[in-house]
């Protein structure tokens, strides 16, 4: 890193850019200190990747100013790094370095993210080229780091190791992530791009979305306000005293400003409208998995594994990458058997599933043909038939889209088609595999309601631990102690770790943080998050207090009846006690 006075190390001021027609940024800014911790967020297409972008020097905005502190340097990491020219990994991560770098440093975080030494990029996953990327990001120890969706791919320990990496780094750091712990852990200011605009708090990541919705219901109710006031001048235009004629000119004007400005004024963009198809109940027995086993080659990836899932479980598969979540799910549900061992299916099973490839989606067909199953441009959605032009608007698509091609989309557009695909077919039993990739946080919000309501049974794959604690109500995941062997645990991710002492692919047991000594006003650091049964269970205590006040009141008239022992005695005694 190259020492740098105080002060803005990167600020953009006035940023503006405009694409197809529609400005995506209007005046948007981002000032980035030394040491800062920055999450940057917004819904998907308001503009987040195109401000990292341009903090990065990769894009020219049409208007506004870039200012990168003399010295300073920048490490980028796009969503999708560009890895052509280079080789191999140890070729990619050395570019980045200084002439005075430590190259002993490759090798140590190759390990640490558990790369291979020599590894191909042509011949590496999605997950060993995210690991490379964010390992040569971190290699050359910037004055700034520009991380943009750095977990997508990873598993739950390479996002441990990151998170350390990163709590550690000297590095200023502006982040982009739809993983909510991610964010909470790591950042202590937030900027929301919002209509174009930059709104900023001093304040991590944790506090954002309560003061994001207080700022939208101060704006609604700005808005209501604004309404009532237009109204009451085009009252008193009709029907009031006649003043002076430049008196009601000017009035006349200041109200042609009003309705100008709510007529133009652009409201938050829309919510995804989930809707579930759910069939009758399944049996009560949804699942029975007895003693089973499955090898490919000498690599075991389940071994003498047994489970009974019943009705309206919400199971999550949690583990390291390859460790064979989605194996287990597809042994699970009858799309591949065992090697040994015995699978028993329910009875009146409509089974739904969701590939983490969205391998259905193919780049040629029409977004009707992914809802409509290529049966015509109808679908059946609760009950109600519907045109899949008017299903598609429930999740942001605009009407005219339905016939273009899914090669069109963007990689958050594809994410929500394949769960409006998925969510119009009737189902009892839902199967996702990652569910969450490239959402944005509302739409995640909305996903966790409809999946917590969700009346049916649930296997969920993912690697978002917020997202399994507020969903699921128990865990499947490897064992420790055994290759291929797995285990299930009671309550949700936090309740897992706590149980297994470790999370899944860790050697060390994960404990919490102890907070750091309060001095000079700092806050205290904020809680975890409840589990999905505490949640439950703190939400549900209320109404248990309410009834057993009740009853204890009713128990205490009936004491306080004077003739109630002489009338019955046995009821008495039974009363009293």
């Amino acid at each position: 890193m190259t020492p740098v006075m105080a002060g803005f190390l990167l600020s953009l001021t006035e940023i503006s850019i405009t694409f197809g027609g529609d400005a995506l940024l209007e005046g948007a800014r981002l000032d980035v200190e030394p040491g800062a911790r920055i999450a940057l967020v917004g819904r998907n297409g308001s503009g987040k990747s195109t401000l990292l972008k341009i903090a990065a020097g990769a894009v020219e905005p049409d208007r506004g100013e870039r200012f990168v502190h003399p010295g300073a340097t920048i490490r980028y990491l796009p969503q999708e790094p560009d890895f052509s020219g280079f080789k191999t990994a140890e070729d990619y991560i050395a570019e980045g370095l200084n002439d005075d770098a430590d190259e002993h440093l490759i090798d140590i975080v190759m390990a640490s993210f558990d790369l291979a030494p020599g590894i191909t990029l042509a011949a590496c996953s999605g997950g060993e080229a995210r690991r490379i990327a964010i390992a040569a990001a971190l290699v050359s120890k910037p004055d700034i780091l520009l991380l943009d969706e750095p977990t997508n791919h990873l598993d739950l320990p390479a996002i441990a190791e990151l998170e350390k990496r990163l709590r550690a780094s000297p590095s200023a750091i502006v982040l982009i992530s739809h993983d909510r712990r991610f964010l909470e852990n790591l950042t202590t200011a937030t900027v929301w791009i919002d209509r174009g605009k930059t709104r900023s708090i001093a304040r991590g990541f944790g506090e954002f979305e309560a003061w994001r919705d207080k700022t939208l219901e101060e704006e609604e109710q700005a808005r209501h306000k604004l309404g009532r006031k237009i109204v009451a001048e085009e009252h008193w235009l009709r029907y009031g005293v006649t003043a002076r004629r430049k008196r009601n000119v000017r009035r006349l004007g200041e109200l042609h400003t009003m309705r100008k400005g709510l007529r133009e004024a652009r409201r938050p963009t829309g919510t995804v409208k989930f809707s579930k198809t759910e069939t009758n109940a399944s049996g009560k027995r949804v699942i029975v998995a007895e003693h089973i086993s499955k090898a490919f080659g000498d690599n075991k990836v389940v071994d003498d594994f047994s489970v009974e899932i019943t009705r309206g479980e919400k199971i999550g598969i949690v583990g390291p990458n390859g460790a064979g979540k989605t194996t287990l799910v597809n042994m699970l549900t009858g799309a591949l058997a065992p090697d040994s061992g015995v699978i028993k299916l329910g009875t009146n099973l409509d089974l739904v599933s969701l590939d983490q490839r969205r391998a259905s989606l193919k780049p040629e067909m029409r977004l009707a043909d992914a809802i409509a199953d290529e049966r015509g441009d109808w679908v059946t959605i609760a009950g109600a038939k519907r045109h899949v032009a008017s299903y598609l608007q429930d999740f942001l698509f605009a009407p005219e889209q339905w016939r273009a091609p899914v090669s069109s989309l963007s990689g958050g557009e594809r994410g929500r088609l394949a769960l409006a695909s998925a969510l119009a077919k009737p189902s009892n039993l839902l199967a996702l595999d990652e569910p969450t990739n490239d959402l944005d946080l509302e739409t995640l919000d909305l996903l966790e309601e409809l999946l917590a309501a969700y009346q049916g049974t649930l296997l969920l794959i993912s690697h978002d631990r917020s997202f399994l604690d507020r969903i699921v109500t128990s865990v499947i995941t490897t064992d420790p102690d055994r290759a291929g062997a797995w285990r299930t645990y009671d309550g949700g991710y936090d309740d897992m770790v706590r149980q297994r002492g470790s999370a899944p692919g860790m050697r060390a047991a994960v404990k919490a943080p102890k907070p750091a000594a309060k001095r000079d006003g700092a806050k205290p650091q904020a809680q975890t998050k409840l589990s999905y049964k505490e949640k439950y269970a703190l939400e549900s205590l209320p109404a248990k207090i309410s009834a057993l006040e009740a009853k204890v009141k009713a128990l205490n008239a009936k004491l306080n009846d004077a003739g109630f022992y002489d009338r019955d005695p046995q009821a008495f005694n039974q009363t009293a006690s």
